[in-house]
């Protein structure tokens, strides 16, 4: 399954060799081995290959789209037409390791090329996906079968007169994969499409190697090779169980796992004493108790499941009561006390004080509290079926709660749920576990990965528009600066002269426009801003009256390259040229005037320009929305409220109170760097408030504005519970 141009033969220098090796060299007894491998090698693959069309074409069924589907439908025919070729391809590959073994006479380690990782290189993320997945693959079998890998490996080097490293030995996990991927280089398929496959190479190759081990150790224990080496312990058929082609916990792990997640429930239940005999029928005390089997509480809760309120909420539907009733009509009917098994019990009172909690967090909208309390029903049959669902926090069923309340953290409650396209999306899949779950509960893997791929989607679309609303809010906050830097030049220009009033004009409505521009291009240390301001000087000192005696000559010799400049200005600025040519009339009419005679421009043979003083400072307008509000406070820099300011980074949600009744949750979008101000966006993207740090802090100190817990709402709720529990226990 590489790529042609990546190829690198296995052992570059004896492959070429290999034909030319006389297999004599190599030890019966090691001939033997190898080929009682390869039958259990090719009996591998045949299954892998056998049950690789069932699980792409199940894959097929699950995709999103036609061009996904497609591609696991031309998958499957590549498969088909190229299957013979990897199987003989793995096999060749396999033989030829082992007459590569006598092509050495010192111990040489080779690491296949699949898992070698260069992080000097720059490789496509598809080699980087497939290398991690095969050095997963191969650690899950060291760890696994390390020591009769290892048992193999000193036979073999015993059997050769040499030391033999774990990575050469023909039947190593490394060496079994490279076969596969040199064997499937040809394979035109998609790289998700080659992480399948290499599961299912996993799943019906490497999940035997315990028995490719075993039997070649027994080979060489029965001829007298290292029998002292006391043999490793033999897994039993039911933990080789196989995992799926999906992302199933491996054999490897099966055994540990399942200790560790009877460990925690075990210390679950130690804390869930003082409260067993919550669920139980009301009947007389004397009468005789029988705990039901977990198959007929599985299909009471189906029977419950069926009737839950289609608006259900916390008081509306008490789940242990509703459980107490059925069991109190069963046992009149048998005429014993049924009640729930300890095990069951103790689930069901963990997963209610759970709900209890999560319906009672501050930080969940109640909209979507009213469609989490329905869940309550299939949690609890997936944790009977599965205890996992309290240990493990990649448990499907548990990932897709916090899924549904990660991705519903934006919801104001004035929204309009009913139509909003997340709202109806949750409420599919709470009906759909309503409607169909029974007992398998690979339908939460399923609606979690169609959750997962809704709201990708969904956050790529918000991603874009608060990209989009950053730049321009930080493209306006420098507009905003370069703005309040151009009044400031004008403004040391201007005030307190008396000028003409079409040069007045002209400065605020066209120069301060080339100023503007400069600043947010160069920036107002700039050579090219320093000749503007200078250039706007110049034409205001052209214009006054001098009464210096080479006041004339100067004015003459400035002139030609003030015009100059300002023509170049406006130029770059795209005014209006009318406008500039009607100014440049009355500027050389203002010019000739003191030309002809200095220091007397009102004299009564021309026509006086109207005159102003500028005494009040230039506010040039602005296309602002509105300004961000002015904290005039000034608060310590160890104020608590300015504290809580600066715990917020990008990417936190607060909430901001704007009535009585009505909140408004929005995310940290940015801290604009030009102002210092932030910027806040709601879960679609659009800009929806803004503050500066000191005016925030103000909002923290009033109570109006909390930042909102985002950890996870299922392990935030285990958490709480877990406390309670401890408390309680304490005060027993």
């Amino acid at each position: 399954m590489h790529n042609d141009g990546n190829v690198v033969p296995l052992h570059k220098g004896a492959t070429d060799q290999a034909t030319h090796s006389p297999l004599a060299r190599l030890p019966v007894i090691l001939l033997q081995v190898r080929d009682k491998a390869a039958l259990q090698l090719r009996q591998g693959l045949q299954d892998l290959f056998d049950n690789a069309d069932d699980t792409l074409f199940e894959m097929a069924d699950r995709a999103r789209n036609d061009v996904e589907q497609n591609l696991y439908f031309e998958a499957m025919r590549d498969l088909r037409l190229k299957r013979k070729s990897i199987e003989r391809g793995f096999l060749e590959h396999f033989f030829e390791a082992f007459v590569c073994l006598t092509q050495y006479d010192t111990p040489q380690v080779v690491l296949p090329q699949a898992l070698t990782l260069d992080a000097s290189t720059q490789r496509p993320n598809d080699d980087m996906e497939r290398s991690v997945a095969v050095e997963a693959m191969v650690n899950k079998v060291l760890n696994r079968e390390g020591v009769a890998l290892g048992q193999l490996t000193a036979r073999l080097g015993v059997l050769l007169g040499k030391p033999l490293g774990d990575q050469r030995n023909p039947m190593g996990p490394a060496m079994l994969c490279e076969y596969f991927l040199q064997a499937g280089r040809n394979l035109g398929v998609e790289i998700k499409v080659k992480l399948i496959i290499l599961k299912l190479f996993e799943r019906y190759v490497l999940s035997s190697a315990d028995q490719l081990y075993a039997q070649s150790n027994q080979l060489l224990v029965a001829t007298g090779v290292l029998p002292e080496l006391k043999p490793a312990p033999t897994r039993r058929a039911a933990d080789r169980a196989m995992p799926g082609a999906d992302d199933q916990p491996s054999p490897a792990t099966n055994r540990s796992d399942t200790a560790q997640i009877d460990e925690v429930f075990a210390a679950l239940q130690e804390l869930l004493l003082p409260v067993r005999g919550s669920v139980a029928p009301t009947l007389e005390a004397s009468a005789e108790t029988r705990p039901i089997s977990t198959q007929d509480l599985l299909r009471m809760l189906s029977h419950l499941q069926q009737h839950v309120p289609a608006q259900a909420a916390q008081d509306d539907f008490d789940l242990r009561n509703q459980l107490e009733q059925l069991l109190t009509r069963v046992s009149v009917k048998s005429g014993t006390s049924r009640v729930v098994g300890v095990a069951d019990e103790d689930v069901v009172n963990l997963i209610a004080m759970l709900f209890e909690c999560m319906l009672d967090d501050r930080y969940l909208p109640d909209s979507l509290k009213a469609l989490i309390s329905r869940l309550q029903i299939p949690m609890l049959k997936v944790a009977v079926l599965d205890k996992s669902f309290f240990s493990r926090t990649s448990h499907p069923a548990r990932r897709l709660l916090n899924e549904i309340a990660g991705a519903a953290m934006g919801w104001s409650e004035c929204d309009d749920h009913e139509r909003d396209s997340l709202y109806l999306r949750i409420e599919q899949v709470v009906q759909r576990l309503l409607n169909d779950f029974a007992d398998d509960p690979a339908i939460f893997s399923e609606l979690l990965a169609d959750f997962l791929a809704f709201t990708s989607d969904e956050r790529r679309r918000s991603d874009l528009l608060e990209q989009r609303t950053r730049d321009a809010e930080e493209g306006r906050a420098r507009t905003e600066l370069a703005r309040q830097r151009v009044e400031q030049a004008l403004n040391q220009a201007l005030v307190g002269r008396l000028l003409p009033q079409a040069v007045v004009v002209f400065v605020q409505e066209a120069w301060s426009t080339v100023l503007l521009l400069t600043c947010l291009k160069h920036g107002d240390q700039s050579a090219e801003w320093r000749a503007d301001v200078h250039t706007m000087e110049q034409l205001i000192w052209s214009v006054q009256r001098h009464d210096e005696p080479d006041a004339s000559q100067r004015l003459l010799a400035l002139v030609p390259g003030l015009l100059k400049s300002l023509r170049d200005g406006l130029s770059r600025s795209a005014f209006d040229p009318f406008a500039t040519s009607e100014f440049f009339s009355e500027l050389e009419t203002l010019h000739v005037q003191l030309f002809t005679y200095p220091g007397q421009v009102n004299d009564a043979s021309f026509e006086a320009p109207v005159m102003v003083r500028m005494t009040q400072e230039i506010v040039l307008q602005t296309a602002d929305e509105g300004p961000v509000e002015t904290a005039f406070a000034r608060l310590p820099a160890d104020d608590a409220s300015l504290l809580q300011v600066d715990q917020l980074h990008p990417g936190c949600w607060v909430e901001f109170q704007e009535d009585d009744e009505n909140t408004l949750r929005c995310k940290l979008a940015a801290i604009i760097e030009a102002t210092g101000n932030y910027l806040f966006v709601n879960r679609t993207g659009m800009k929806v408030l803004e503050h500066s740090r000191t005016g925030l802090a103000l909002e923290f100190r009033r109570g109006a504005v909390r930042a909102l817990d985002t950890t996870l709402l299922f392990d935030r709720a285990l958490a709480s519970v877990l406390g309670n529990l401890r408390r309680l226990n304490r005060g027993k």
